[in-house]
């Protein structure tokens, strides 16, 4: 049932490590103010490190951890959240394994990453199943919970879209066996041509899921591209504030601004942008007046970014040393997150597997 008729939330992240700013302004940011309002659940999503890293996986079972410190760091709840790690819970492999049964290769093929990440990964080789069908397996991960909603970005629409699609080809196929009128219809054609109530139409085993589109600032690395740790331009949500403050140094700025007495624009500069996010209204001003007066250089401006920064990551940075004294805890957070979403999957994973003859009902 949905946490006292919430409606629920889904959402993932593979594990890469300690996060950065990219993934907290993508996602977690996001997530701790939807957890207030959501029955939610969010997964350290293990099964999908491989999808990419199968040849040199390395410490998945560590990153994971990590990511989970993370988690809680910027203030995932687990008294009002589900936390757990994807591969604690076998039922995403076991729908997985359902839903490639059903599922048309071209549906994959045409996922616009599918053909992007062959091209951005060429050293890589990702002529595997597990690579083509990675979106299959996060619609597995996605309809085993039944949400209303998937927190998502713009990038992520066209996932959500399969997902969907997914559901829609399954309860064709196998309308839920709890229906009698459905159950008897054998084939798409017969159940066109059935006389079924809208109200019977409805008991399918896996509702659509809406995509959440949530916001998502632009949030540039330090080279001025996507934060991104492939591209070596990030900066770590628990780094040190003198690491940060040297990173900071080192940041590309508003291109028009070759020399000293140049003026300059905050809305074309990156550390601009770091400024929209973490300053505060006072220090944001004095950066527009200064940057545009040619008043301050961008040594000091970055500077100010630093301290605004330091100052939103110093919570953060407080709550995961505190949580990495008691490495147990966090294990034992993974493991009840683990247990309680599994009493959810196996509920659903059953109902599919009778749905499609594989259990009785």
């Amino acid at each position: 049932m949905e946490q006292q008729g919430k409606r629920r939330v889904l959402s993932g992240m593979r594990p890469t490590g300690r996060l950065h700013l990219g993934n907290y302004m993508g996602a977690l940011y996001n997530w701790v103010r939807l957890q207030d309002e959501y029955d939610c659940y969010f997964f350290i999503a293990d099964w999908h490190a491989l999808t990419t890293d199968y040849a040199n996986p390395g410490d998945v079972h560590g990153k994971s951890l990590n990511v989970a410190y993370d988690f809680l760091a910027t203030g995932l709840d687990p008294a009002k959240t589900v936390i757990f790690k994807q591969s604690d819970v076998p039922q995403h492999a076991a729908l997985h394994l359902l839903f490639s049964m059903i599922t048309p290769v071209p549906w994959l093929e045409r996922v616009p990453t599918y053909k992007d990440q062959q091209e951005q990964l060429r050293e890589k080789d990702l002529a595997t199943y597990g690579f083509l069908g990675y979106p299959l397996l996060q619609s597995a991960d996605i309809l085993l919970y039944k949400p209303k909603y998937v927190p998502v970005g713009q990038d992520q629409v066209a996932h959500i879209e399969l997902t969907r699609e997914v559901a829609r080809r399954f309860n064709q196929l196998y309308r839920s066996a709890t229906t009698p009128e459905v159950a008897a219809a054998k084939s798409d054609k017969e159940l066109m041509k059935a006389e079924i109530s809208e109200n019977v139409l409805e008991e399918v085993v896996f509702p659509e899921p809406d995509a959440l589109l949530t916001p998502s600032p632009k949030l540039p690395g330090l080279d001025g591209r996507k934060m991104s740790k492939s591209y070596g331009n990030t900066i770590g949500l628990t780094e040190a504030p003198d690491s940060i403050r040297k990173k900071l140094k080192t940041m590309v700025t508003d291109p028009a601004r070759v020399r000293r007495t140049d003026p300059g624009n905050p809305d074309v500069c990156p550390v601009g942008d770091l400024h929209k996010l973490f300053s505060t209204p006072e220090t944001l001003a004095k950066v527009y007046d200064g940057c545009r007066t040619a008043g301050i250089g961008c040594i000091e401006c970055k500077g100010w970014a630093a301290d605004s920064l330091n100052a939103h990551l110093g919570p953060i940075r407080d709550r995961s040393a505190d949580l990495e004294t008691r490495p147990g805890l966090v294990e034992d957070i993974l493991q009840d997150g683990a247990r309680r979403a599994e009493s959810v999957a196996a509920a659903s994973m059953r109902e599919a597997m009778v749905a499609v003859g594989l259990r009785r009902a």
